[in-house]
């Protein structure tokens, strides 16, 4: 094959991903009403396999494409993305556990994602291009106060990540603008430089860390703690205060190379942060790989993952589960699988070793969503956010339904 024939494949074949994408988005959003029956925990029951001694229940539905989850007292807290149009998204509270009212404390908001308390206390959200402060107010109002903005968001990974440490401090996922450093029009990128998205003070594919003040902070240098990987979609601190991050690996990796499956390729990487690294990206995947774009590349000094996750799973969102109400859980990681193919639509968890690494694989939690929508009593699974409740019941949403699930422990 050409160069320019393998451009125009290039081109084609993104085109192809993406707008099937799409397509299964709104059969998706076609179906976002589960069929329940009996009860959970004083919930509707949902008719979906979990781990023994817990079931699922529907705690609300109707919402606006869910992401983020964060609890203060007897409040949940969701971010609503509203869509991929921009200011469409809301911050919303659900009072009472969720039992109560539905109250709307932020309108207009341009795709919000990540949402969490910090240590000192207060709400943190995460849009495209900033991070705000959400000031709680005793009228059951809310105000927006930037605390850190200017943050690179063009291209296909805009949304942000949220993960809070123990002294005040944010991390933030900067995902990358591309696939794999293709040009806008589908490309293959010029391997004679360097990629033009890990240049510049703040690159692509990288990790930021900044501690919220009064004033806003613009994002620079100073700001990136790790840089290489691809989307860090899934954040969380650790109980030894390291950073885990989640990378969603990209698509169409056979284009390049008709030897390397898309199916299986590549894995999603699962880090423990190491401040200061380069974790490859666009040069390497998986253990030490070259990618096929750069297969010159000596990927002999990048950091190989802790850990391998499933090709196209999609982890978006993960915590440490440090609640005894669901025995078999406590002190695992737990991680939401959203990726539309057949490693996708699950909630999985993963055993942390005394050296705070994980070990062993990962078990599924909560599974049984169909592989795609159709006309059958259940709606493909889409689980994004994750929060625990003080009662130890964990949260999950779910943004193509449109609905939060609970699993709750039951003795039956």
């Amino acid at each position: 094959m050409t160069p320019l024939k393998l451009k125009v494949t290039w081109f084609l074949r993104i085109t192809l991903c993406v707008s099937s994408f799409f397509i299964i988005t709104e059969k998706t959003q076609a179906h976002t009403t589960y069929i329940t029956q009996g009860e959970c925990d004083g919930l509707p029951r949902v008719n979906l396999q979990t781990i023994p001694g817990t079931c699922v229940g529907l705690l609300t539905s109707g919402l606006q494409f869910p992401r983020g989850i964060a609890i203060k007292n007897n409040t949940i807290y969701v971010a609503e993305m509203g869509g991929w149009q921009k200011n469409r998204g809301r911050l919303i509270a659900l009072e009472n556990n969720g039992h109560g009212a539905r109250r709307i404390l932020l309108r207009g908001l341009d795709r919000p994602s990540g949402l969490t308390f910090s240590s000192d206390g207060q709400l943190y959200i995460g849009l495209p291009d900033r991070v705000m402060r959400v000031n709680l107010h005793s009228d059951n109002t809310a105000s927006t106060q930037d605390v850190l903005t200017d943050i690179p968001s063009e291209g296909r990974h805009p949304l942000k990540a949220l993960a809070a440490d123990s002294n005040g401090g944010l991390y933030v996922s900067e995902g990358s603008a591309s696939n794999n450093c293709e040009t806008e029009m589908g490309a293959l990128p010029d391997t004679s430089r360097s990629c033009p998205e890990t240049r510049g003070s703040v690159p692509r594919g990288s990790i930021l860390w900044f501690k919220p003040g009064n004033t806003p902070q613009s994002v620079s240098a100073q700001h990136v703690v790790a840089t290489g990987i691809r989307n860090a979609a899934a954040l969380t601190v650790l109980p030894d205060g390291k950073l885990l991050a989640i990378g969603n690996g990209r698509d169409s990796i056979n284009v390049v190379d008709l030897k390397l499956s898309d199916k299986t390729l590549p894995h999603e990487p699962l880090y423990i942060i190491q401040k200061g690294t380069d974790y490859g990206w666009p040069y390497c995947f998986d253990n030490k790989r070259p990618a096929p774009e750069y297969p010159q590349h000596d990927c002999s000094a990048i950091p190989s993952p802790d850990m391998l996750l499933p090709a196209h799973a999609a982890p978006l969102g993960v915590l440490v589960y440090n609640s005894q109400a669901i025995p078999s859980l406590s002190g695992n990681i737990i991680m939401t699988y959203h990726g539309y193919r057949d490693t996708g639509h699950r909630v999985m968890s993963l055993k942390l070793a005394a050296d705070g690494k994980p070990e062993a694989s990962p078990q599924p939690v909560i599974w049984g969503w169909p592989d795609s929508a159709h006309s059958g009593r259940m709606p493909s699974g889409s689980p994004t956010g994750l929060a625990t409740m003080p009662d130890g019941t964990l949260l999950i949403s779910e943004d193509h339904n449109g609905t939060i699930l609970r699993l709750s422990h039951t003795t039956r």
